[in-house]
């Protein structure tokens, strides 16, 4: 779990380092675009420039056009001063000189208006490219305002992803770290698992040479043993009970119920039809009830009046053989015996639509011979006549492949197992073309009632006879589109569930063989319910983790008890031992005793009145001392002064080492359990120490490995800045550039703009 969360953190983070590569990618674009519009930008104040420069030089040179016609004006003027001063002098002259000067005037007139048209010519193509030069300059201005604002934008996403570059470079490193120390345990697991193969194919080899020469003991067994074989025997085999398929028994029970809804809606449909029809036929062409029907259509509703005693029976076969299919029998062909009973009921119904055929086609003719009857409503009627062959054609067809499938089930030899796909294909086909032939005759019913209604003779009565009609006709052509879709799509089903048989044969002999296998297989089943007893409680599985953990976790494991056990037995075997040996030394003490007592008995003779009574003999020590010092008190005290002294320290002495064997005993017993406790302790502390060891081995190799990894990533890591920086070094010099460039156009703008206020100036002052 923990591997694929690491995984799927991974790729989460691989996926945002692709999603921030593709943002740098797509920021680079745009840079590499607003270069590329800020040197079409330069382009085009160069061409401003060159043609600001034309324009000037034009200027240039008319000013100095005028200037040159200004002076010549003033010549012209003096002179025209000079001829009318000598015109005093000579009025002969001064007519022959009017006229030139008149001529001359004419002359100047005619360039000067010329000269003063091209002035203001050339005044308007200044204005206008002075408002060109204006309009050019805003449109620089705030394409240069737009650029700065990009520009500023842009630096900030360079900053912002430059963090988020750092940040995912982190996690991806740090994620990474942790992948390569799972790669590592990993692949440890998978050299482990390789160690595991090799010994589980050794042992495979193993096994499978143990299996073979089973095998060949086993058949040995069963060549020289069993005597008979009923597999071999398809008479035999076909009374095994196969395997029960609980699963495809249900599908089976479900698919027989579908089909018989299918098939209940198809009964109720083929009533009311036939019943209607029975209607129709009383009413039109010639109602009955104000006029004799032909004996034709007399016999024709009297047939058709009987269609209930065939129509029902298909339900209730259905019913019968859907009851049959249950959760505990085995389900084929040759089991289903209530198949035959709905074959048997589908044959009485086409027996019964092969009666009323001839009658329904006479019936239709008749009708086409009245004279209510006009062209178009012939022409239905004839198409009805069709409709009616093909669906008898059609019931015919799935009768007979129905019959074929009851056969396994009262003659096996009739249909084969590999012919059972066939017949199924086939009825799923006659069950689709039973659907087409339905959808005509709906439709060459509607358009014969519509025809039928336009006929002047037309009574409600029919109008509702012949929607009744309508309706069934749908409710049977929905019916048949249900079962053709339902039988087509679990077709497969059919064909694979309908055909298991025994193990090792390919179908069942016969039917009796077939019921004699289920009977078996009831048995069986009593049998084995029979066997089957209430399983015990089990531990609940969390009661069972602690129970584990608490095993784990205990200082003492089971080799610890059994060596504790070992330990105690042998101390009691060494404690019985000691026993005995103290056995024999107190009797020996009592032996001594008495002699003791027998020396002073002799000695003090004369002045002892009672001898001492016979101290019991002591079996063991730790038992019967409370009953020796009892009977040292209940003794009598009948000799002289001297005896009860000699007795009263003897018990004194006898009680005081009795208390203190069993101190020291007891002292012993608790000193043997706090060494065993300790031993035990001690045991598993050392193991706990070499589990610590091993790990601590571990740890340094895997710590060794993250430092190399720490190394290698920080390397990366150096790499990864230095070219991130030398990146946006390169960003940072361009957006220098850029800035170098737009200060440069703004002051090429800004000279621009003084020269062309100048130049203004200029014109305006000519």
């Amino acid at each position: 779990m923990a591997a694929a969360e690491l995984q799927g953190k991974y790729q989460k983070l691989a996926q945002e380092y692709s999603k921030l590569r593709a943002q740098n990618q797509v920021l680079k674009k745009g840079v590499v675009d607003e270069q590329a519009n800020s040197a079409s930008l330069k382009e085009q104040l160069k061409m401003k420039d060159q043609s600001l420069r034309k324009l000037q030089q034009e200027m240039d040179s008319l000013t100095f056009r005028n200037q040159q016609l200004a002076k010549r004006v003033e010549l012209l003027q003096d002179e025209l001063a000079l001829s009318e001063a000598r015109g005093k002098k000579n009025k002969k002259s001064v007519e022959s000189s009017s006229q030139l000067s008149q001529e001359q005037k004419s002359v100047f007139n005619e360039d000067l208006q010329k000269k003063i048209e091209e002035n203001e010519r050339l005044h308007i193509l200044f204005f206008e490219a002075d408002e060109q030069h204006k309009r050019l300059e805003a449109e620089l201005r705030s394409r240069l305002e737009v650029l700065e604002t990009d520009a500023a934008q842009h630096q900030a996403v360079v900053d912002s992803l430059t963090k988020k570059y750092t940040e995912t470079i982190e996690k991806l490193q740090n994620d990474k770290a942790k992948l390569e120390i799972k790669s590592q345990t990993l692949e440890r697991e998978a050299k482990d698992c390789r160690l595991r193969t090799e010994e589980c194919q050794q042992q495979l080899k193993n096994l499978q040479a143990a299996l073979g020469s089973r095998l060949e003991e086993s058949l040995c067994i069963i060549n020289e043993k069993v005597p008979f074989n009923d597999t071999r025997s398809a008479r035999y085999n076909a009374l095994n009970v196969p395997l029960h398929n609980r699963r495809n028994q249900l599908k089976l029970r479900d698919l027989a119920g579908q089909a018989m809804a299918f098939v209940q809606e198809l009964v109720t449909a083929l009533l009311n039809f036939h019943t209607y029809t029975e209607q129709k036929v009383q009413i039109f062409p010639i109602d009955s009830a104000t006029d004799t029907i032909s004996p034709l259509n007399q016999k024709f509703s009297q047939y058709l009046h009987e269609n209930a005693s065939y129509v029902r029976p298909l339900e209730e076969g259905m019913l019968h053989l859907f009851e049959s299919i249950t959760e505990d029998t085995v389900t084929v062909l040759e089991t289903t015996v209530k198949l035959k009973a709905f074959s048997e009921h589908l044959a009485s119904y086409l027996g019964f639509l092969r009666k009323i055929l001839p009658y329904q086609l006479k019936s239709l003719e008749e009708e086409c011979e009245s004279s209510l009857c006009t062209a178009a409503l012939r022409a239905r009627n004839m198409e009805l006549h069709r409709d009616m062959k093909r669906l008898t054609a059609v019931f015919e067809k799935l009768h007979m492949y129905v019959s074929l499938l009851a056969l396994p089930s009262t003659r096996p030899e009739g249909l084969l197992r590999t012919n059972y796909n066939f017949v199924f294909t086939n009825i799923a086909a006659s069950l689709h073309g039973f659907h087409d032939i339905l959808k005509d005759i709906s439709k060459h019913y509607s358009q014969k009632a519509a025809l039928e209604q336009e006929v002047p003779t037309a009574t409600q009565k029919l109008i509702t006879t012949n929607d009744c009609i309508l309706s069934s006709v749908a409710a049977l052509t929905n019916g048949a589109g249900k079962m053709a879709s339902f039988f087509s799509n679990n077709l497969d089903h059919f064909s694979a569930s309908l055909s298991y048989g025994p193990k090792g044969a390919a179908e069942f002999i016969s039917p009796l063989s077939a019921e004699c296998m289920l009977q078996y297989k009831k048995k069986a089943a009593a049998f084995v319910k029979s066997l089957r007893k209430p399983c015990a409680d089990s531990v609940p599985y969390e009661e069972a983790l602690s129970n584990r953990r608490v095993l784990l976790s205990s200082t003492e494991s089971r080799e610890g008890l059994a060596q504790q056990v070992q330990q105690s037995l042998e101390k009691i075997a060494k404690l019985e031992q000691e026993k005995e040996h103290w056995m024999l030394e107190a009797q020996l003490a009592k032996i001594k005793l008495e002699k003791e007592n027998q020396k002073l008995k002799n000695s003090l003779s004369g002045h002892l009145t009672e001898t001492i009574q016979e101290h019991s003999v002591l079996p063991n020590i730790a038992e019967q001392k409370k009953e020796t010092t009892e009977k040292s008190l209940r003794e009598p005290i009948k000799s002289t002064s001297l005896a009860p002294d000699v007795e009263s320290r003897e018990d004194l002495i006898k009680t005081h080492y009795m208390a203190r064997i069993a101190e020291l005993t007891s002292h012993l017993q608790l000193a043997d359990s706090k060494s065993v406790h300790f031993h035990a302790e001690c045991r598993a502390l050392a193991k706990r120490l070499s589990l610590a060891e091993k790990s601590k081995e571990s740890l340094t190799e895997e710590l060794k490995l993250a430092s190399q990894n720490i190394t290698r990533l920080q390397d990366e890591l150096m790499t990864t800045k230095r070219s991130y920086e030398d990146q946006l070094s390169m960003m940072s010099d361009h957006l220098c550039s850029m800035n170098e460039t737009l200060t440069k156009q703004r002051e090429e703008i800004d000279t621009l703009k003084m020269t062309s206020k100048g130049n203004s100036k200029k014109n305006k002052n000519r």
